[in-house]
């Protein structure tokens, strides 16, 4: 009688000339450091840390032929397999991409705002919205934002369930770009680019609302690119233009909170609109404010 058939392993991809079955104490010369499987299983695309230890927990992941065990140290040259249970399982988590509203907060609820994700609902799906999914009630478990977006901010906001789309968007190598379109004022020149409380004003303290192109200095344009210090720590250069008389944009590839406003603070300038209209390729395009859909199947971040 034959055995059942196991179902099928994807491997992780290998570093050339490795051996498919080196031990985890036989790595090549200068390739020796292990880290943990879960990391390295994160390096290679496959999923998540958390999703990592969760496939290890269900004997999803073998390392060389074994099955893995929680914690395991590998090193590069290490042979990782996923089983298709763990494929399948990723195949149904889905990617969001929401137009949130001023005065809902990102992540969870705090102080009397309800958080943003409330908003995903099959009644404020974009009825444009030609992805293939049909929502479910399912789709919200472990529904996360990749990223924040302030109370007082309007825009793109991603929520997803993907352990990879997040850590491509908020991991700690991630230099994904942001955009954003900011309406400013202007209430006048700092004496010094670190102290925005000490400003010189235009005209008796009445901030400049229109053409406030024609009387920020260049200088501190110059500064918002790249100059600026927030928390004790240089901020990584900027592009900023400006998009209208009153309004500038921004593309970071960071996201300190509140950044945006901050660094505007330190230059004499006011924020009084802040919208999100793109995360590296992924556009806000004409999603309706408190809209939302799905991450379509071509799209790529």
């Amino acid at each position: 009688m034959s055995s059942p058939e196991k179902p099928a392993m994807r491997r992780a991809p290998r570093p050339e000339g490795a051996s498919p079955q080196r031990s985890l104490s036989s790595a090549a010369p200068g390739m020796g450091a292990t880290i943990r499987l879960n990391k390295r299983m994160a390096e290679l695309g496959l999923c998540s840390r958390r999703e990592a230890d969760a496939w290890v927990e269900n004997g999803w992941v073998k390392v060389n032929g074994h099955v893995a065990e929680m914690g395991q140290q590998v090193s590069p040259t290490d042979r990782i397999e996923v089983d298709q249970q763990a494929q399948n399982q990723q195949a149904t988590q889905v990617t969001i991409l929401l137009h949130k509203p001023i005065g809902y907060v990102s992540g969870q609820a705090e102080d009397g705002h309800d958080p943003a994700v409330v908003l995903v609902q099959a009644q404020n799906r974009w009825r444009e919205d030609r992805a293939p999914q049909r929502f479910n009630g399912g789709q919200l478990r472990g529904l996360a934002p990749a990223g924040r977006l302030d109370i007082d901010s309007t825009g793109l906001l991603v929520l997803t369930q993907d352990g990879r789309v997040a850590r491509q968007l908020i991991g700690e190598d991630s230099s994904m770009e942001k955009e954003y379109l900011v309406r400013v004022v202007y209430l006048g020149t700092p004496a010094a680019a670190n102290a925005p409380t000490e400003l010189q004003p235009i005209h008796a303290n009445d901030p400049v609302s229109t053409n406030v192109q024609a009387v920020f200095p260049p200088a501190m344009l110059a500064k918002l690119r790249h100059g600026l210090s927030l928390d004790g720590q240089a901020l990584k250069p900027a592009k900023v233009d400006w998009e209208n008389p009153e309004q500038l944009r921004f593309v970071l590839t960071e996201g300190k909170k509140r950044q945006i406003r901050r660094m505007c603070e330190l230059v004499g300038l006011k924020v009084v609109g802040l919208k999100r209209v793109r995360i590296g390729r992924v556009v806000l395009g004409q999603l309706p404010q408190g809209q939302w859909r799905y991450l379509a199947p071509h799209e790529r971040f």
